[in-house]
């Protein structure tokens, strides 16, 4: 190819055009109206505007990246993940167009990418999947007469998508319209669509992927496993390559029989498949028919830059080495730097201007982003601040590496999970590998455990900005941190935490104010309507999780101030009750 395009934005867009230039290969960045500063933006060869501030305005607009990719003549083009990457329309108009699409072929993502239909693939070739049914689920009775069959909890998942978007676990007892409904919209925010499907859930399952490769000459290799099991509303906080604790047999069987999957569906480019492992048996979960966020896990333990062969699978080139030439070194774990406050558990969207980030750096030390001190992140989009990559030559060095590199790193200005990060890779149940997907949410502690964001006193300017400061007393160095005027740093942005008691209503308050800045998608209460101590008042949308704001007390509802479709910010009054 001689010129790329990036139809993304981030992180992986970063990466991305960084192989592009690693390989000599000219490259192209689109951009929103919120990202005409972006890091991405600014590595790029060449740059043009998508318009449009959200996804569906911006990075979701097939027009207008064809449009660009005529402007640019560009070549070929990279989804990335998320957005487009698993659109097989959009795979479609990009060859359509004369373009080399960078992943697999349109045919391989329509079967894969609609979960129902990749269950069948499956099976075909003797792949077992996790107990379910390929009807499209749109009726409250679908999922009773499935629980009949196969007990509570049900799982419904987004047919055209993956990340634990649009995906519910309804428990028995559970209002399963109100599940549906928000599964649905989720996905069609997500992803487009909106059409769902059943799963037998599993309750203490880890979770554990197989990377592949296969190019156009009928060649396909596993590149090892990933364990993906610590999770929280079924997103992932941390990765680790090759997955631990689990025989070389069974290793082995899941990787021949992502394998089969793959090649059953003619696929071709990097995919993962994934699969559910418990108490020695696994269960094929879904394929994802792009690069996956945790990718450089797998490269730092085969020691093979991944997008570079997408690029070189794309060009027709046959795959460098067969399956007998690969074999792990090592261990790595990856962690996903969310702009998000852990906040007791709670994991609330962290909107806003990084003001300072310092990156660790060291042996066996990786750090992949999109953003840079002064960066602002926005809540239209994925909260990824960036993903920390340790490696070591076994599972307890690069555990041991990545505490250590955790604690050097420092982000201002946004709250972050790396305070539950250290407190996941330090739990003896982590250590011990005896947790499951549902072990954050259900059994970790994290009470007390918040976002490193600094409260501003409350004698401070509402204007002021944090600074950090190195003094010295008896020769002794120390840093303190003042709140100055905001004319003193007029590239800080103001500095807020999300707080836990705000999402329930300022913590027994009759007002009830939004912790983070977000789209209203739905007004559950109207004036005059009596409420309960904790029940949902209205749904807020940030940066792709749908969050519940809750009332802090028992009372009547005296006065709703927003509506469906309403933008509000951190702190925000919404609803009083009395």
């Amino acid at each position: 190819m001689k010129k790329i395009l990036v139809a993304n934005r981030g992180e992986i867009a970063v990466r991305v055009l960084r192989a592009c230039r690693e390989l000599g290969i000219p490259s192209v960045a689109v951009y929103s109206e919120l990202d005409r500063e972006a890091l991405h933006v600014r590595l790029a060869d060449e740059a043009y505007a998508l318009g449009g501030k959200t996804a569906a305005e911006s990075y979701l607009r097939t027009d207008a990246i064809l449009d660009i990719i005529a402007q640019s003549g560009a070549d070929g083009v990279h989804p990335g993940y998320g957005f487009l990457s698993e659109n097989a329309d959009f795979a479609k108009a990009v060859s359509s167009a004369g373009v080399s699409f960078i992943g697999p072929p349109p045919e391989a993502i329509e079967i894969m990418g609609d979960k129902i239909s990749a269950r069948n693939a499956a099976e075909k070739v003797g792949v077992l999947s996790v107990p379910g049914i390929t009807d499209a689920v749109t009726e409250p009775a679908q999922v009773e007469a499935f629980a009949q069959d196969h007990g509570y909890p049900v799982a419904v998942k987004a047919a055209y998508g993956g990340g634990g978007r649009g995906m519910r676990v309804i428990a028995e007892g559970d209002d399963i319209q109100a599940a549906l409904t928000s599964a649905a919209r989720e996905a069609l925010s997500s992803f487009g669509r909106d059409e769902l499907y059943l799963e037998r859930y599993l309750p203490t399952p880890r979770h554990v992927e197989v990377q592949v490769l296969a190019d156009a000459h009928g060649n396909c290799v596993y590149l090892g496993t990933r364990d993906c099991s610590a999770q929280r509303r079924h997103q992932k906080l941390v990765e680790e390559a090759p997955a631990p604790g689990i025989s070389e047999e069974i290793l082995a069987a899941m990787g021949e029989a992502a394998v089969k999957v793959a090649l059953g569906c003619n696929y071709r480019n990097a995919g993962t498949v994934e699969f559910l492992y418990d108490s020695g048996d696994f269960y094929y979960l879904e394929m994802n028919t792009r690069l996956q966020v945790e990718h450089p896990v797998t490269e730092m333990v085969y020691n093979q830059d991944l997008v570079a062969h997408q690029i070189r699978i794309s060009d027709g080139e046959p795959l460098p080495f067969t399956q007998a030439d690969l074999s792990p070194a090592g261990h790595a774990f990856e962690i996903r730097i969310n702009a998000e406050d852990p906040a007791n558990g709670a994991f609330l969207p962290s909107p806003g201007t990084i003001t300072s980030l310092r990156l660790p750096d060291g042996y066996g030390t990786r750090f992949d982003t999109g953003y840079e001190a002064g960066d602002t992140i926005s809540p239209n989009y994925d909260n990824l601040i960036g993903k920390l990559v340790c490696w070591g030559a076994d599972r307890e060095t690069a555990r041991k590496r990545t505490l250590r590199a955790l604690s050097e790193m420092s982000v201002e200005g946004v709250a972050t999970t790396i305070p539950a990060d250290i407190a996941i890779l330090e739990h003896p149940d982590f250590i011990n590998l005896s947790h499951s997907t549902k072990w954050v949410e259900e059994t970790l502690d994290l009470s007390g455990i918040e976002g490193a964001v600094l409260a501003r006193p409350d004698s401070a300017d509402p204007a002021a900005q944090p600074k950090t400061l190195d003094i010295e007393v008896e020769a002794k160095k120390f840093s303190v941190t003042v709140w100055l005027p905001s004319s003193a740093d007029s590239t800080a942005a103001r500095s807020r935490r999300a707080s836990s008691g705000a999402a329930l209503g300022g913590g027994g308050s009759g007002t009830v104010t939004v912790p983070m800045q977000g789209t209203v998608i739905s007004v559950l209460v109207a004036e005059g309507d009596e409420v309960e101590e904790g029940q949902t008042l209205l749904i807020l949308e940030a940066m792709k999780m749908e969050n519940n704001i809750n009332a802090g007390r028992a009372g009547v509802v005296k006065e709703v101030r927003v509506s469906e479709g309403d933008t509000v910010g951190s702190g925000d009054t919404v609803i009083i009750i009395e």
